[in-house]
């Protein structure tokens, strides 16, 4: 019998795998979860290179759904947005100081709570995560 091929990291049904996973650290588990939108400017090279470097430095648990070059989607599982946001800041700051770029970082950061007992959609976290406004195309 074959075993079931993995799902790309940036298959859209990666990121329903993303949004279970969020419900049952929160609903079974009881813990918070954060996702974490990464966004650059379209075109940015620089933004895949810091997408690899934050998915090779993170848990194995903490999944990274990749949009596009320019986009991606982070949770961190067993993480409040405050730790989330301290997490980020020592990469971004890790980053810089390995790859030593001419100017900061182009990149945005969304942060979208997973509290214990709820259960997120991708329709309220992802306008969320990159600052689109509900209903704006």
């Amino acid at each position: 019998m074959a075993l079931p091929s993995p799902i790309a990291k940036d298959d859209p049904r990666q990121l329903r795998v993303l949004f279970e996973r969020a419900v049952v650290c929160s609903r079974i588990h009881e813990v918070p979860c954060t996702f974490i939108g990464v966004a650059a400017p379209e075109g940015d090279l620089l933004a895949r290179d810091f997408l690899d470097f934050v998915e090779s430095e993170l848990r194995v648990e903490d999944p990274i759904f990749r949009m596009l070059r320019e986009r991606a989607v982070v949770l961190m599982t067993d993480v409040d947005e405050r730790m989330a946001r301290r997490v980020i800041e020592r990469l971004c700051a890790e980053f810089a100081s390995r790859f030593a770029p001419r100017t900061e970082l182009p990149l945005t950061f969304g942060f979208w709570e997973v509290r214990p007992g709820a259960t997120p959609t991708s329709k309220d976290v992802l306008p969320a995560l990159f600052g689109m406004k509900p209903g704006a195309d």
